[in-house]
This record gives C-alpha cells, sequence and structure tokens, in this order.
C-alpha cells in the first residue's frame, strides 16, 4: 500500500445515530485513506415529514400504513438482535482497522447540502467524498471533491435503486442481485457511473434485511477501498449497464416482508418436501 502521504484525503458523509458507519466504516476509511472530516447528521424531522408525504402519495394509505406496520414489527421482532449484530460488526471492523478517530475534523449538522457543510468539506480540500445517507446531495456538496462523490449504496444497481434495494431484491427472489453498488454520485438519484458491485453470503431465513444489507458492505470493504484508489489515480473502469433494466424501489412493506420470509423458508426446504442444496 502507498504511504499515508499519499493516500487519498476522505470525508464521511453519515448519520449520527449510525455507530456502524459512525465508527465503523470510519475506521476502515481512516484506516485504507487518510479521513479527512466526518460530516455527521443529525435527526432530521423535516426530512422525515418530507419522506412520510412522499410515501403516502406513492401508495396512499393502506401502503403506507404497511409501511408504518413493517417498522413496527422490527422495532419489536429484529431490534434487539440486530443492536447487539451492530456492535459486534463494529468491534470486529475496529480490530481489522485499527485507526484513532478522536483527532478527525467533524461537523454535526441537520442537512449535509447547508452552507456550513460546504465550507466545511471545502475547508478540507478531499480527493474524494464516501456518502452513506439517506439525503440527495446537491452538485454543490458532491462536486467539492477532486475526483468526485462515492455512494456506498445497498442494492445492485440500475435493477435496485433507492435506499432498499436489498429488500426487494430478496422479496423478489431476486437472490443474485442482493448485494452493494459502488457509484460515483451525479445529479440522479443512484444514476451514476458503477464502479464496483459485490455480495455476501447470507441466511434469509435467519437475518433481518437490515443486517444483510450492511454485511454486503462491510464484507467488500477492501475491493472497494482498491476501486476508490482507482478512481483517484484514474485508473478505474465504469461496469457498463447501459443495457440493464433501472429500477426505483419504495420503502419496505410487512406484507412482502412476510412473505418474503415465509418464501425463503419455502426454499430452504425444497420443492414438495426434498431437502434444498446448501
Amino acid at each position: 500500500m502507498p504511504s499515508k502521504q499519499r493516500l487519498p484525503a476522505v470525508v464521511l458523509i453519515c448519520h449520527q445515530s449510525d455507530r456502524l458507519d459512525r465508527v465503523g466504516l470510519a475506521s476502515w476509511l481512516a484506516s485504507s485513506m487518510r479521513l479527512a472530516g466526518i460530516v455527521e447528521i443529525r435527526g432530521d424531522r423535516s426530512r422525515l415529514w418530507r419522506v412520510i408525504k412522499r410515501q403516502y402519495s406513492r401508495e396512499g394509505l393502506l401502503g403506507f400504513l404497511d409501511v408504518l406496520a413493517l417498522r413496527a414489527f422490527s422495532r419489536i421482532r429484529n431490534h434487539r438482535a440486530d443492536a447487539r449484530w451492530t456492535e459486534e460488526e463494529v468491534g470486529r471492523l475496529t480490530q481489522r482497522y485499527p485507526a484513532r478517530l478522536d483527532g478527525v475534523l467533524r461537523l454535526v449538522t441537520d442537512d449535509p447540502n447547508s452552507d456550513a457543510t460546504r465550507t466545511f468539506i471545502q475547508a478540507l480540500a478531499p480527493d474524494v467524498i464516501v456518502a452513506r445517507c439517506k439525503f440527495i446531495l446537491k452538485p454543490s456538496i458532491f462536486e467539492l471533491a477532486k475526483a468526485g462523490a462515492f455512494a456506498l449504496h445497498p442494492g445492485i444497481c440500475p435493477e435496485y435503486r433507492n435506499s432498499h434495494g436489498c429488500f426487494w431484491a430478496l422479496a423478489n427472489r431476486d437472490l443474485d442481485r442482493v448485494g452493494m453498488t459502488l457509484l460515483k454520485i451525479d445529479r440522479g438519484v443512484d444514476t451514476g457511473a458503477v464502479l464496483f458491485q459485490g455480495g455476501c453470503q447470507f441466511d434469509e431465513v435467519v437475518e433481518s434485511h437490515t443486517r444483510i444489507q450492511y454485511r454486503v458492505v462491510t464484507e467488500n470493504l477492501d475491493r472497494i477501498a482498491d476501486t476508490i484508489r482507482d478512481a483517484v489515480a484514474g485508473v478505474a473502469t465504469p461496469i457498463d449497464t447501459s443495457s440493464r433494466t433501472s429500477t426505483a424501489w419504495g420503502h419496505p412493506t410487512l406484507t412482502k416482508y412476510l412473505r418474503w420470509k415465509r418464501d425463503a423458508r419455502r426454499d430452504r426446504r425444497g420443492v414438495n418436501g426434498v431437502p434444498a442444496v446448501p
């Protein structure tokens, strides 16, 4: 690996409440590159209300209630196990990528597109911005990095755009497309150049979709880092997706979640009671 002085300078944008990104992925970036700063997004009620209104407009009342039902169900059924796994994964990442984060400059904001965010990133003059947030970044932010801004998208693009790509691939039984995409952020929504796609082995009967969509990222970090460094060096080759179907998906629903789990258990048992091949 090149000396620390020659590694790309990177700014991470993530949610303050997401410990796996704020600590685990930050440690990876500080170990693999030069982590110049972190933009931490606090809970933003105005964004939440925009999401609620958009979901209601898209799905209607019943669809909207179906989304809320899954959130309540996941809180009761999956939250404790997922929280325990998250702490274990943060421990694994910080052990694999040991780094001092106490000296990294941080900005806490409600809006990653604010003037304060722009001033903070501009002063750091990063080579790369890595975005792990649920906001659509404006050009005034994602164009600040010399080599561009990159999203670690939990889904295979362009087939599974928006924030819940892994869930919809699982629900659609499109298991070969349960994975993540490293893409360059542009003015669209998950429409930028695709530089890397990867997945992982998972147990869809036992694991929640939330855990799976984290794992497809954290189990590919070394290859992601190599690709980002290649992009900074100008030698990364985009994946041609021009002939593939592009689809933007909405929020997961309880109806689709329960159907997915039913299908996963059925497929594990095999057709007509014949055991599935492991």
